[in-house]
C-alpha cells in the first residue's frame, strides 16, 4: 500500500488502514526513524487516567460533591 508527502509534510493514511484499525481524527501517533527510508508509525494511547485529576477537581467547582458529618463515617 502507498501513500505519498502532501504540502507541509503530511502523510495521508489510506482509508483502508483507518478503517480496519479504528483510526479517527484526533489520534496521535508517535513516528521513530529507524534508519535512512525505513521509519516505524505507532499510535499513542492515552494513559486510562489521563485527565482524572482535572474532571475531579471540575467536580468542585460544579458542586458535585457534599460534606459529609465526620462522624458518620466512623462505620465506613
Amino acid at each position: 500500500m502507498h501513500t505519498r508527502v502532501w504540502r507541509k509534510g503530511r502523510i495521508v493514511l489510506p482509508a483502508a488502514v483507518r478503517l480496519q484499525d479504528d483510526i479517527r481524527p484526533g489520534k496521535v501517533f508517535e513516528i521513530a526513524r529507524i534508519d535512512r527510508g525505513e521509519y516505524r508509525l505507532r499510535r499513542c494511547e492515552p494513559s486510562p487516567n489521563e485527565g482524572l485529576t482535572d474532571w475531579l477537581l471540575s467536580c468542585l467547582e460544579k458542586g458535585f460533591f457534599v460534606s459529609v458529618d465526620p462522624a458518620s463515617t466512623d462505620d465506613l
